[in-house]
């Protein structure tokens, strides 16, 4: 199955994915669509499973694997991945273990493969599941809009925000069965794309601390924290994070 997905951009532009963070879908990049598109970047955003319009699995899969499927059919050889959260974290994984098919990372954010959860994440996660066991899907949602967007996001981001996940998790319980395969082990320290990993001031350590992390694993790549933001710029500052992501593609 290939996964939902829009294109935009000239055919023959550099290509560029955006990978949505595991609270969202693929409207989430909305804001960076069209000026990523006008610059001559082919651009592709997809949903993963039971996120937005893609559908749960019915057989064994990996979100890194329905990404490389969906650049075979589109017939990208070779990309630049923008991730945010768990897409970062995917993002990752493909650069890790198949090098050849990644050009540049640009992490927003960004979840570590294997990544232990901290009190912070835990706590969140326990006040999570007990709105989910109560049956409460909007309440989650809301909560979820509430812990990840920071000070600066609008009326309209939350909005966005609670609409996806809530969709996220409405299809996440549709979903027949566990047909994930196992997260593979990966050796960051091999990377050798360009990677720029940006943190927000305002998110929770959990995530705070992996862009500093991945700048002293992985050689040569650029940490940038951006003071304003909680765990989503890109929904909360659109502009300013679409100038950070178009200076660090066009290099």
């Amino acid at each position: 199955m290939i996964i939902s997905h829009d294109v935009a951009g000239p055919e023959t532009g550099p290509a560029v994915l955006l990978l949505h963070s595991s609270v969202c879908d693929r409207r989430m990049w909305e804001p960076q669509w069209a000026p990523l598109a006008e610059a001559g970047f082919r651009v592709v955003r997809a949903d993963f499973r039971t996120c937005g319009e893609s559908p749960a699995a019915e057989a064994p899969y990996s979100d890194a694997g329905d990404v490389l499927t969906l650049m075979d059919r589109l017939g990208i050889e070779r990309a630049a991945f923008v991730g945010s959260s768990y897409g970062g974290r995917i993002a990752l994984q493909l650069a890790a273990l198949h090098p050849d098919r990644v050009r540049s990372l640009a992490l927003l954010c960004p979840a570590l493969p294997a990544q232990r959860r901290g009190p912070a994440l835990l706590a969140f996660n326990a006040a999570e599941g007990a709105l989910l066991e109560a049956g409460d899907l909007e309440g989650a949602a809301e909560l979820n809009a509430r812990q990840w967007l920071g000070p600066d996001a609008d009326a309209a981001a939350h909005a966005l925000v609670r609409a996806m996940q809530l969709g996220n998790l409405r299809g996440a319980l549709a979903a027949s069965g566990e047909h994930e395969l196992p997260e593979p082990a990966v050796d960051l320290t091999a990377l050798t794309v360009p990677v720029l990993a940006v943190g927000g001031a305002h998110d929770i350590p959990d995530f705070r601390d992996v862009p500093a992390e991945l700048a002293s694993l992985v050689p040569g790549a650029l940490h940038v924290e951006l003071p304003w933001a909680g765990h989503l710029p890109s929904l909360e500052r659109p502009a300013q994070t679409t100038r950070l992501l178009l200076d660090f593609l066009r290099r």
